[in-house]
């Protein structure tokens, strides 16, 4: 019965690092050989008939080993069975017989068989197939070239594909020649009897494991590491029973992790999965677990999980930045094998040295290993020295631009000091690094030509110190003019940076009226620019409320300030009956209600997400509890007065609050404005209070 070949593929893993099983298309038989043989099957079965050993007339073609492979053989895209492939190795036996004359006459042998030139070998190898209830025989035709006919040599195999089988079953496979020159070869295989399933689906951005297998089965499943060389290492393994989900981070995701599966019994075939060869993430993950480790005394290695597609190359960095020189050539690239040690072909380590690591002509890694040992990097100039034919030498400084050759009439900073590194180089001032007999690299100080230029530049600053100050003395009055003005354009900035807050409230009664005053002329004390309607009468009602409040919304926003909503009972009740009946209003309006006329506005700000950063909430301790506020309000901070008056403060003027000290000063004053003002209008119950008063002046309570 056909099978689904992805379930087979999965379950029928040769060995760890193995690739799933080979698909067969169509229900033909097939055969190939080594190269340098030919082979060809005859179509259709043969009689199974071995018959009787014969001797030799000269060199046969024998088999000498049977290997077996399993795949699957695919009728369509999806039902395919199981197959065994056979690999029969062959080998020459026998000599050529001597010719009659030479036994007739005694003549003398050669040391070695003669053997006729040209003779080439043909043998029929026959395959016999058994597993229950199928038998089958196949007939293999093999020829060999005279070039490969030495006894006792190996010539090559022979392949064909393939005897199908079913899963649980025995196959026994039998090899010999027509006619048999030696006692057949067999081998004997048990098929897997269980398919366990395994299936990989995203779960976020890790990968959900799904194992499915049959119920109170025990089995062991391992995560390891492919090596492309040396054996796999292992992750870890667990020995566990029944259908399990397990879920792989999405960190530990490398090209090499393989899941391996496997019934806790004798010989058990294992299953292995490898699905994550080609995902970008894992990729990814690859290189950042990549590490470059430096090896005393001059030698480096790649520590990462599974190979890497990369060469390294030395570079020359330089101080201030730019990028890392690459010294190809004089000194080539390597492909790298990951966890193993490289040496430097170097004499000599030094601090602007690096490693560069790189993939499809991409950057990955970059390393200055000797950055802890031999200290910061030094503003040293690399010398390339070649050497060609008859002694002939050239020189050239590497640099950002490429490698400059010196002496050079370039205006680059080592052309320009091209006869003094020469000088240098002479002098025996620069240390060499690398010599192979065709080139050196040198690298040369540039400490005292940068003294010599900073020298340089500390006298212009002194001279020009020297000037402004004889300047200051000879116009002493318009230079006092001149900082006056500064200091005046200073103050004006600061205070136009000041920030601006709309205060809206709604009139309940006059105490409360009262209590947003005083709050207002408080928060003015401050550096803040409060806007409320008590203050704009005349121009509420020339332009009537919805359009006042328009007006001040939209400059309060503009110049970056924030909208102050002060909750009281009547505010709530407002906002609730807004809430319940949409846009119609609910009440008519008073002449200077600005609040009941700003939730037109107020409320899609809300709705549509657009209020944090641009409002705030407060409401007065005594008079209303923050959880009193609808909820779609108290998507924006609420804050109880005075007893968070702090954190309103700090919030109120935004990112560029005053220091601390000014902070907590400005916020004590306005506490106790506050505290006064509420025992005025609103004290405790059997608590005698001063008269609230309204009025000019009503508003400044210290």
């Amino acid at each position: 019965m056909p099978v689904p070949w992805f379930l087979l593929s999965l379950a029928l893993g040769r060995s760890p690092g193995v690739l799933p099983l080979e698909r067969l298309i169509g229900p033909q038989n097939t055969a190939h050989c080594s190269p340098g043989l030919s082979c060809h099957l005859w179509d259709g079965d043969v009689l199974c008939l071995p018959g009787t050993i014969e001797p030799p007339p000269g060199p046969v073609l024998v088999p000498t080993r049977l290997q077996t492979e399993l795949v699957l053989r695919c009728y369509h895209e999806t039902d395919c069975d199981l197959c065994v492939r056979v690999d029969v190795h062959l080998a020459v036996h026998g000599h050529w017989a001597k010719p009659e004359d030479e036994e007739e006459f005694g003549g003398a042998s050669d040391p070695e068989p003669r053997e006729p030139s040209n003779a080439s070998l043909q043998s029929q190898v026959v395959l016999s197939f058994q597993a229950y209830p199928t038998a089958r025989c196949v007939l293999l035709e093999v020829q060999v070239p005279a070039s490969l006919v030495r006894s006792g040599q190996s010539v090559g195999s022979v392949v064909f594909d393939c005897f199908e089988a079913a899963l649980g079953g025995e196959v026994q496979i039998w090899s010999y020649t027509q006619p048999r020159y030696q006692k057949e070869l067999n081998f004997t295989q048990k098929l897997p009897a269980a398919l366990p399933w395994l299936n990989l689906s995203a779960d976020g951005d890790n990968m959900r494991l799904v194992l499915d297998v049959s119920e109170e089965q025990r089995f062991s499943l391992s995560l390891y590491w492919d090596q492309v060389q040396g054996p796999p290492k292992p992750r870890w393994q667990r020995n566990m029973t029944g259908p399990q989900n397990f879920t792989l981070n999405h960190t530990e995701l490398v090209p090499c992790l393989c899941i391996q599966v496997w019934p806790m019994e004798p010989d058990a075939i294992r299953t292995n999965l490898c699905p994550f060869r080609e995902d970008p993430r894992a990729h990814r993950n690859l290189w950042r677990a990549t590490r470059l480790q430096l090896l005393p005394p001059l030698s480096w290695r790649i520590d990462a999980p599974c190979s890497l597609p990369a060469e390294a190359a030395l570079c020359w960095r330089v101080p201030g930045g730019g990028p890392c020189q690459p010294l190809v050539p004089p000194l080539p690239r390597e492909n790298i094998t990951v966890n193993k040690a490289f040496g430097f072909p170097l004499l000599k380590g030094h601090p602007n040295l690096c490693v560069q690591v790189s993939s499809w002509e991409k950057l990955q890694l970059e390393e200055c290993l000797w950055a802890d040992s031999l200290g910061p990097l030094k503003d040293d100039m690399l010398l390339v020295e070649t050497r060609g034919p008859q002694d002939n030498r050239s020189l050239c400084a590497l640099e950002p631009s490429g490698c400059t050759p010196l002496p050079s009439r370039a205006s680059t900073r080592a052309a320009r000091l091209g006869e003094q590194l020469l000088g240098d180089l002479q002098s025996g001032q620069c240390e060499q690094l690398w010599d192979d007999g065709l080139g050196v690299l040198w690298a040369c100080p540039m400490d005292k030509y940068i003294h010599k230029r900073w020298a340089l530049v500390w006298l212009a600053c002194l001279l020009f110190a020297a000037m402004l100050l004889l300047l200051f003395l000879l116009k002493k009055d318009h230079v006092k003019e001149w900082l006056q003005l500064l200091k005046e354009n200073v103050r004006s900035g600061a205070a136009a940076r000041v920030r601006r807050a709309l205060l809206l409230y709604s009139a309940d009664n006059a105490g409360f009226e009262r209590l947003a005053s005083v709050l207002a002329s408080v928060l003015c004390q401050l550096p803040l620019r409060v806007t409320v309607d008590l203050w704009s009468r005349r121009e509420l009602s020339a332009q009537g409320p919805l359009a006042w409040f328009h007006a001040q919304r939209r400059q309060t926003l503009q110049e970056g300030g924030v909208v102050v909503l002060l909750f009281s009972p009547g505010a709530v009740a407002l906002c609730r009956e807004w809430l319940q009946d949409g846009a119609s209003a609910p009440r008519a309006q008073a002449p200077h209600d600005a609040f009941a006329a700003s939730l037109s506005c107020v409320l899609p700000d809300f709705l549509q997400g657009r209020a944090p950063g641009r409002y705030l909430g407060a409401c007065f301790d005594r008079l209303l509890h923050p959880d009193a506020v609808p909820s779609l309000f108290r998507t924006v901070p609420i804050f109880s007065l005075p007893t968070q008056l702090p954190d309103f403060l700090e919030a109120l003027q935004g990112p560029g609050a005053p220091r601390p000290g000014r902070l907590r000063e400005g916020t004590e004053h306005v506490s106790q404005a506050l505290q006064k003002a509420l025992d005025g209008c609103f004290p405790l119950p059997g608590v005698p209070g001063p008269r609230c008063r309204m009025g000019p002046g009503a508003g400044d309570l210290t």
